[in-house]
């Protein structure tokens, strides 16, 4: 692409600390300088001290990688604080639930805040300071009354983070073909006017969401995923090796496969080259 402008991007594997199998895929792809950001679940059960120090480790061989938190407050996971409610069987809501109960009002901000508030005071337990930014598991951030008490736990507790807006910048008429992005362009329009009445920075533009349910070539969505897409823009990912463990957690197995071997290719070198787009900050 000759004389267009360089732009730089942030790549971000979501869901570090779901199991060991994603935890692993994601530091290689870290190491090979393929992601410069990653989400940490700090209620996952592949969170240990040894799970940290091997992240640490390979983010010192890549030092464009950021480490944020990935704030969940869905079902299967459980909270960490001992009175949040509202609850299904002792764990978080499942996804539709609490988008449901956000949109009719019916969830305790209170709780919310203060759940959000012990999971960043984990992370820095964890990594001895601050995450560089907050995202939500499934996109909770933009949720109605989640996404006030996020904010106001990431201004009080995190003041430098930016956090994960999850709309994407494309005119309507480009929209209209992917309803789960539609959603979330709807969703976020209202969290980026939140967050900027509240003074805190966000992505400027956002890629990567698709019906995980088809069987996709993730290389012809990752180059979707960069069109338009502006300077400074984020693109979300799931890669990571497959266990037991996280099948026992989450329906996105396969996939996540398809995206570490295509993210470990050449083919993805040369896609971000054609684009003229980089990682490095």
């Amino acid at each position: 692409m000759t004389g267009a402008a360089l732009r730089r991007i942030t790549l971000c594997a979501d869901d570090y600390g779901i199991s060991p199998g994603v935890n692993q895929g994601i530091r290689e792809l870290i190491a090979l300088g393929r992601l410069n950001a990653t989400s940490v679940m700090v209620v996952g059960p592949a969170i240990s001290r040894d799970d940290v120090s091997a992240l640490q480790d390979a983010v010192a061989k890549n030092p464009n990688c950021e480490i944020g938190l990935h704030a969940t407050l869905t079902a299967p996971f459980h909270p960490l604080t001992m009175h949040y409610r509202p609850l299904l069987d002792e764990l978080f809501l499942p996804l539709g639930k609490m988008l449901r109960f956000s949109l009719l009002r019916k969830l305790d901000r209170e709780a919310i805040e203060t759940e959000l508030t012990t999971q960043i005071a984990k992370f820095v337990a964890l990594f001895g300071r601050a995450p560089d930014y907050v995202d939500g598991h499934q996109h909770v951030q933009t949720f109605p009354q989640v996404r006030d008490a996020l904010l106001a736990a990431v201004r009080k507790n995190a003041p430098t983070a930016w956090v994960r807006q999850s709309g994407r910048v494309l005119p309507l008429g480009q929209r209209l073909d992917n309803p789960k992005a539609l959603l979330l362009d709807t969703l976020s329009a209202t969290f980026r006017r939140r967050a900027t009445r509240a003074g805190v920075t966000f992505n400027p533009g956002f890629a990567g969401a698709y019906d995980f349910t088809k069987h996709a070539d993730f290389g012809t969505l990752m180059a979707g995923f960069l069109n338009d897409l502006p300077d400074g823009g984020l693109v979300m990912c799931h890669p990571g090796h497959v266990d037991e463990i996280l099948i026992d957690l989450d329906p996105f197995t396969d996939q996540r496969e398809r995206e570490y071997q295509y993210l470990a290719s050449d083919a993805f070198v040369q896609l971000l080259a054609t684009n003229n787009v980089t990682l490095a900050r």
